[in-house]
């Protein structure tokens, strides 16, 4: 059912964890799997220095999750806004399709982090 990709970051989740102080926090969830998602981010030099990831979810959740974090870690904001749900997917060597809203998820949270980081510094 599920990708070799997508087992290994589910049983070896990447950047797992809370930045104390982030500058971006972004949350998600979905009422209806009741999958939860919150990306933390740290920016240096308009570069995502650090992001960190908490999941309470299925094995595609976490998996998304981990995924999207090592995605996103070391690029410049403009290039982790091109995060999407399909770039996600094709980055784990796909998803079952009734588990295609979890990606969506990982890239939802990870541009409401970064939004909150862009409005504290438009402040």
């Amino acid at each position: 059912m599920y990708t070799d990709k997508v087992m290994d970051h589910f049983s070896n989740p990447r950047n797992a964890g809370v930045i104390e102080n982030a500058d971006g926090i972004g949350e998600v969830g979905n009422p209806v799997c009741g999958d939860m998602m919150a990306f933390y981010i740290k920016v240096k030099d308009d570069k995502l220095d650090d992001v960190k990831f908490q999941t309470f979810g299925c094995v595609a959740a976490i998996a998304v999750s981990s995924i999207v974090s090592e995605m996103a870690k070391g690029k410049s904001l403009k290039e982790a806004k091109l995060i999407t749900k399909k770039t996600v997917t094709e980055s784990l060597d796909g998803l079952p399709k009734e588990k295609m809203h979890c990606s969506n998820l990982g890239a939802e949270a990870l541009a409401k982090a970064i939004k909150d980081y862009e409005t504290k510094i438009s402040e």
